[in-house]
């Protein structure tokens, strides 16, 4: 390891959702395979004190980490392309930073001094930077938005100072900006990534390296025309066009020498960068020698990024079963007992996600029921735990209106209810049952068999838990419970006897699933996905 770390600060130009935290990790994992230590941080520009309250509809999915923290879904990117766990440390906002500040001013920390965003909000921006980078020999960090916003400007200001305060070879800057497709002209027009980088000089930021978002790869003659008009080594002008798959993107970058670049601005003496795992997944996600159609049953699927640590846990089950899964999408809302059997018969396996919120569950009921009458491969999670519990309290137990208490305050039978220790929470942000908590699973169950041992640890967002009051009453009639926190005697997992492959978690398996290691639970569900499409 380094004496001490050195930062890469990504931003972003033209316009949002360009693929920074897909850029970002991948530069990550090309540093890894070096033989670097890495850590990545993403820093968001909006005044929420953390996305935790957002709709998915607005900012894409939580991801929640081990120590609890709910966070921006880049961090996902980042444990899914880097060997690395992410905490509290590696993802803050504007709204945590000023919360910081005024506390400390009303504690008197700034000793009767005017607080100002130079240098009070810059001071605990930077201290916060390091902090998460801390012990590592490199830290990248993200800011969120586009150059030129305003509620981002501080969070560049700091990155300025950060270059001014430490030396030349602790630093370099990469930015990413749009090339967009003319399709009338047939032309890439480089002019919004000049008018990006003329922004970020003027907030005093040049940038060492240029990443460049396209439909189509960039060409030479394109690649010069940048350089000259910003600055920048041509060989710095990195073409990252659209391909089959986000998992291509390190050796795209590698192919274009960002990792060779990167580690010379910053005078680091490291191994040749190790691809071979990396070269495999992309072999193996584009060559598959199997097909299956999952159905997602979920409430917020106009919006693909509210489910994109699942979409992407599939896409690994599939890397590792040599199988293409086809999601098809389906609006829990839309989901009645007449269409039911039209909207699901074509499926070789139904997954329903976690949620919040009565709209679109009837629907999900309807899809466990299907699951569990035609023997069709189910994985619920979260949510979708509780409705598999919700339709087998209605449909086997004949406990008619059967319900949990965040629908029906007044259901006769609270199959599903608030946790005890939630009663008297009244705030909303980072009250939840958050973070890693263990499990233990029964031997030869489904579960236990997928994991290949009895204890685990999983990560879990929510308040609702399976009422323990029933729980003989489901065992006795044939459901499963296979999985358990015996320090809160909890359920954390169901499952089905009599069914080829029907299994619901409380927690949220897909946080944990990895490029390289696909979760066992979505492994094992295509893997039975896979059996059932072959035995129809």
């Amino acid at each position: 390891m380094m004496a001490k770390t050195k930062y890469i600060f990504i931003t972003g130009g033209v316009v949002s959702s360009l693929g920074k935290g897909i850029a970002a990790a991948s530069i990550g994992a090309l540093l890894e395979s070096r033989g670097l230590s890495v850590s990545l941080i993403k820093v968001d520009p909006y005044i929420n004190v953390d996305p935790g309250t957002m709709s998915p509809f607005q900012h894409g999915e939580v991801f929640v980490t081990n120590d609890g923290t709910e966070t921006d879904l880049d961090l996902g990117h980042y444990e899914r392309f880097v060997r690395f766990e992410a905490s509290k440390k590696n993802n803050f906002t504007a709204g945590k930073v000023y919360e910081t500040v005024i506390r400390n001013e009303r504690k008197g920390k700034y000793l009767g001094g005017t607080v100002q965003v130079i240098p009070h909000i810059t001071n605990e921006i930077k201290k916060r930077i390091k902090s998460g980078g801390q012990g590592k020999d490199i830290a990248i960090v993200e800011v969120g938005g586009t150059v030129g916003d305003i509620e981002s400007q501080p969070f560049v200001e700091a990155l300025r100072q950060m270059a001014l305060e430490l030396p030349n070879s602790s630093w370099a800057f990469v930015h990413l900006t749009l090339v967009p497709f003319i399709n009338a002209s047939g032309e890439l027009k480089t002019k919004p990534t000049q008018h990006s980088v003329k922004e970020l000089r003027s907030l005093g930021i040049s940038p060492d390296v240029l990443i460049c978002r396209s439909e189509k790869e960039l060409p030479k003659d394109e690649k010069s025309k940048i350089a000259l008009f910003c600055s920048v080594p041509k060989n710095n002008v990195i073409s990252m066009h659209d391909v089959d798959t986000v998992y291509s993107i390190p050796l795209l970058l590698n192919k274009q020498k960002v990792d060779k670049t990167i580690i010379e601005k910053l005078r680091i003496q490291s191994k040749k960068p190790q691809l071979n795992d990396w070269k495999r997944v992309v072999k193996a996600k584009l060559l598959p020698e199997k097909e299956v159609n999952v159905s997602f049953v979920g409430k917020y699927t106009e919006l693909k990024d509210s489910y994109k640590s699942i979409n992407e846990a599939l896409e690994h089950a599939g890397i590792k079963n040599k199988t293409k899964v086809n999601i098809n999408f389906v609006e829990a809302e839309n989901l009645t007992t007449k269409n039911v059997a039209k909207t699901l018969k074509k499926s070789d396996a139904i997954l329903v996600p976690g949620g919040f919120g009565e709209r679109g569950v009837e629907g999900m009921i309807l899809a466990c029921k299907y699951s569990r009458e035609k023997n069709i491969p189910y994985l619920g999670i979260c949510l979708g735990m509780q409705v598999a519990i919700i339709e087998y309290a209605r449909n086997v137990l004949n406990l008619k209106g059967a319900n949990s208490t965040e629908f029906n305050k007044d259901t006769s039978y609270p199959v599903i209810d608030l946790m005890e220790s939630q009663r008297a929470i009244k705030l909303k942000g980072g009250t939840m049952r958050l973070g890693a908590y263990d499990c233990e699973l029964e031997s030869g169950s489904k579960a236990q068999k997928a994991y290949g041992r009895k204890k685990i640890s999983e990560r879990h967002r929510h308040r609702w838990e399976v009422n323990n009051r029933y729980r003989d009453r489901l065992e006795k009639n044939g459901l499963r419970i296979s999985g358990i926190n015996s320090e809160l005697n909890l359920v954390e997992i169901v499952e089905l006897k009599n069914h080829p492959w029907y299994v619901a978690g409380q927690f949220h398996p897909e946080l944990k699933s990895r490029v390289s290691k696909a979760h066992p639970l979505f492994r094992d569900f295509i893997k039975a996905s896979v059996k059932y499409l072959s035995g129809k």
